[in-house]
């Protein structure tokens, strides 16, 4: 995947990851796999209708594979091979949700600082050096009150420090934060 494709798809790959439904059945994948559509519903107490709509949601992120056997659908979480740029994010996401039930509001709350393509150009306006607010709305060209709102998202999500009256960016301490923070910069 080019530069150019993958800044437009991750804000959007962050809205598929910012479901508690979807994130249930990663974590089930996750434990075993592949399954089957209606084996992951009846699992997570689900209709079919949701579980396949979640499903096909991840799989257009490039996070599961579908095979269809007959009338039977199954997935599967791609392989770190499989996942091209988004391996590290794949890894990320595979070992938090293995290590711990309680990982998809955390998981949901990280991906939610990239869900929107102007916090992306902020984040990666950061990159190069600590800015000030007026120095990131003129790089970004997003209005002061936009601007604002994300750098506070950024910041509260643990993305962005306050350095001063800078701004820059910081590692963050979650693998999956480390993950989305470095797609975000590709």
């Amino acid at each position: 995947m080019s530069n150019e494709q993958l800044h437009p798809t991750l804000w959007r790959t962050c809205r598929v990851l910012a479901s508690t439904t979807r994130l249930r059945l990663l974590a089930q994948l996750a434990r075993k796999q592949p399954q089957s559509v209606s084996e992951l519903a009846e699992q997570l107490a689900l209709t079919l209708p949701v579980a396949s709509q979640a499903l096909r949601a991840l799989e257009s992120r490039g996070l599961l594979k579908a095979r269809r056997i007959r009338r039977r659908v199954e997935y599967r979480i791609l392989a770190s091979d499989d996942a091209g740029s988004i391996a590290d994010l794949v890894f990320a996401l595979q070992k938090t949700l293995r290590q711990t039930t309680d990982s998809t509001e955390e998981i949901i709350r990280l991906a939610t600082g990239f869900t929107h393509p102007s916090r992306i150009e902020i984040y990666r306006s950061l990159q190069a050096q600590p800015l000030t607010q007026e120095q990131i709305q003129v790089a970004t060209r997003v209005s002061f009150q936009a601007m604002f709102r994300h750098l506070r998202k950024l910041v509260s999500r643990g993305y962005v420090v306050a350095a001063g009256n800078k701004y820059q960016t910081a590692t963050h301490p979650h693998i999956v934060g480390q993950a989305l923070a470095s797609l975000a910069v590709r």
